[in-house]
């Protein structure tokens, strides 16, 4: 099957094959005719298996057959993404296959941590296409940098992280400017049923894909390791595992931003080119990191989870959770950051003892059939946790204080979208089909 079966233009599909995406995979496949169809879509597909690429094709086709939207500081076109990397990264692909378009369509790149001057400035006259995070985007049509008034096309990257807790708000009130009659699409790695629900009320009558690992026909599996050690020797491990796998290059994940910065130091002394990646860096200092860790000038980055969604380094070998993440979601995040387009990658998790029942609970959510190593001259004494009365304690066992909130705001966010869809409905005379 080709792209242009699927419906895409000879330029789209010649700027795809320069880039390396010769033909469609399966998320592609599924999503093109869907998005270029004109439906709204909500896709679950792994990271790493082209899902951006999966909704930056037709959205610049769309953009091809489409007037310019009417009046100054507009955009057709909007897609929304939880972080800065994130946005930067959409921008290049967008950038980099409307070159071979006739009429390319001005895309403007939109996120936090520098001045907001240049992009008010890029917007003055409107843009075609706008890439930005929530917080930005808002900040803009504050400034009154920019209309959503006009926009057909809105696309959520990493929709289930926008959904939740950190950027409901946020993200609500995006939702309230977009004009009701819009296509809306929905993209993530994973999709938890009430954020699915929740989903599903900002859409019309949404097609679902859902592509398991299993269904993947290009993508080679990511090798997982499991390996349990004492939580003081951790640091001794992955630099016993680096010098003896040979490991080019690593991305490491820990749980706080002084852990990152704490190891890339320890690592740094024991003369290896580490470097720490987290938000509380500037703007400037992530984006160098990321440059020069792509360029291959640095061995390992320690990081926190802020990169372990939408974060794509080419043929990045191998993936340890220094710290076990925090739920079956963050893992499936981090160790997608490997095995990327088709790549085979490896993923190792330092089990301590202590977090031995939060790593049980991951690996039984996950459906993970990882024997549990542990290697010569690392063997544990540090004891095992007794299980916490009334099965507390551990993430997922019961829902957490902050999973309660998560649930009500979801829920909260449900009601209100009913019942501004019903009073729209009510003053147009038209049924309510969008929240």
């Amino acid at each position: 099957m080709t792209f242009e079966s699927l419906g895409l233009s000879p330029s789209l599909a010649t700027a795809a094959a320069t880039l390396g995406i010769k033909n469609p995979n399966d998320i592609q496949r599924e999503a093109l005719p869907v998005a270029l169809r004109g439906d709204d879509l909500l896709a679950t597909a792994r990271t790493g298996s082209g899902k951006t690429a999966a909704y930056a094709l037709p959205l610049l086709q769309q953009l091809l057959h489409r007037p310019p939207p009417r009046g100054p500081r507009r955009t057709a076109a909007l897609v929304v993404v939880p972080t800065r990397e994130l946005a930067h990264q959409v921008g290049e692909l967008l950038d980099a296959l409307k070159r071979a378009l006739p009429h390319p369509p001005r895309v403007v790149v939109a996120a936090g941590g520098v001045s907001i001057n240049p992009q008010m400035m890029a917007l003055r006259g409107g843009a075609d296409l706008v890439v930005a995070t929530p917080g930005r985007l808002l900040d803009l049509v504050r400034h009154n940098a920019l209309r959503l008034d006009a926009v057909a096309h809105v696309v959520l990257d990493e929709a289930d992280r926008l959904l939740d807790l950190g950027f409901a708000d946020e993200l609500r009130e995006v939702m309230g400017l977009l004009p009701a009659q819009r296509q809306t699409l929905m993209f993530s790695a994973t999709f938890p049923p009430a954020l699915q629900h929740l989903a599903t009320t900002m859409m019309r009558s949404p097609v679902q894909v859902a592509m398991n690992e299993s269904e993947s026909e290009t993508d080679e599996p990511i090798r997982q390791r499991a390996i349990l050690v004492d939580g003081v020797r951790r640091a001794v491990l992955l630099r016993h595992l680096m010098t003896q796998e040979r490991w080019p290059q690593v991305l490491v994940f820990v749980a706080t931003q002084y852990a990152a910065d704490h190891l890339a130091r320890k690592l740094h002394r024991d003369e290896c080119y580490a470097t720490s990646f987290h938000g509380g860096l500037s703007q400037g200092a992530r984006q160098q990191t990321l440059r020069e860790f792509k360029e291959g000038r640095w061995d390992v980055v320690v990081t926190t989870d802020l990169a372990a969604r939408g974060l794509h380094i080419d043929q990045l070998p191998v993936v340890v959770n220094f710290d076990v993440p925090r739920s079956a979601v963050d893992h499936t995040h981090r160790i997608g950051r490997t095995g990327r387009a088709g790549m085979a990658g490896l993923a190792i998790t330092l089990v301590t003892p202590a977090m031995l029942p939060q790593w049980s609970l991951i690996a039984k959510r996950l459906n993970l059939q990882i024997p549990l190593e542990q290697l010569p001259g690392f063997e544990t004494t540090e004891p095992v946790p007794e299980p916490a009365p009334g099965g507390g304690g551990i993430k997922g066992k019961r829902p957490s204080k902050k999973d309660k909130l998560r649930a009500a705001a979801a829920a909260a966010a449900a009601a209100q979208s009913s019942t501004g869809s019903a009073a729209s409905a009510s003053a147009h005379g038209a049924p309510a089909t969008r929240g």
